[in-house]
């Protein structure tokens, strides 16, 4: 299990940063109880492994005036690796797209689009989604509301897990 590589400090660490990615490595060394120096190491060797993958702002998308939000599920006539990594590129291409995941099953690809209307994400559907290459098929739905959105990983869940197999 890759979580186990991780000492105790290390998870405590990044599960401190996922709450808080603000917080001052002072701040993060006393609450992982070890002082700042090698709590510093230990960020940027977290870092350098690649366990944390950079440090983002949660930004309100209705406050900025997008207030669409839409799963669009996504069919290919194709499925062979060339034409999987041409719609990816494409949809890492379009900035109304802000999430793509491949999936197995009947759709290939789920899409979180953001809009400030619906016109506008109307104009994306059928100008440039459902027009791409290799596309069969989109089926949309708008979100009418969100009931939770916590980004990351439970670490509550990891710990439980590992002190389980220790």
């Amino acid at each position: 299990m890759a979580g186990s590589k991780l000492d105790t400090i290390d998870r405590h660490i990044l599960a401190e940063l996922q709450a808080d990615g603000r917080m001052t490595n002072v701040e993060l060394a006393k609450r992982v109880g070890i002082s700042a120096p090698p709590c510093l190491r230990r960020v940027r060797t977290l870092e350098e492994a690649g366990y944390i993958t950079g440090y983002h702002a949660q930004i309100d998308a209705r406050e900025l005036g997008f207030e669409v939000q839409v799963f669009a599920m996504v069919r290919l006539h194709s499925q062979a690796e060339t034409d999987l990594s041409a719609f990816e590129a494409r949809a890492r291409a379009w900035p109304l797209v802000r999430e793509c995941h491949m999936l197995n099953g009947e759709i290939d690809f789920i899409l979180k689009c953001v809009a400030p209307d619906l016109s506008t994400f109307q104009r994306f559907l059928t100008g440039e989604l459902t027009a791409a290459d290799n596309v069969a098929s989109v089926k949309t739905s708008l979100v009418i509301r969100c009931a939770k959105d916590e980004p990351g990983v439970p670490f509550d869940v990891l710990e439980e897990r590992l002190s389980r197999s220790a």
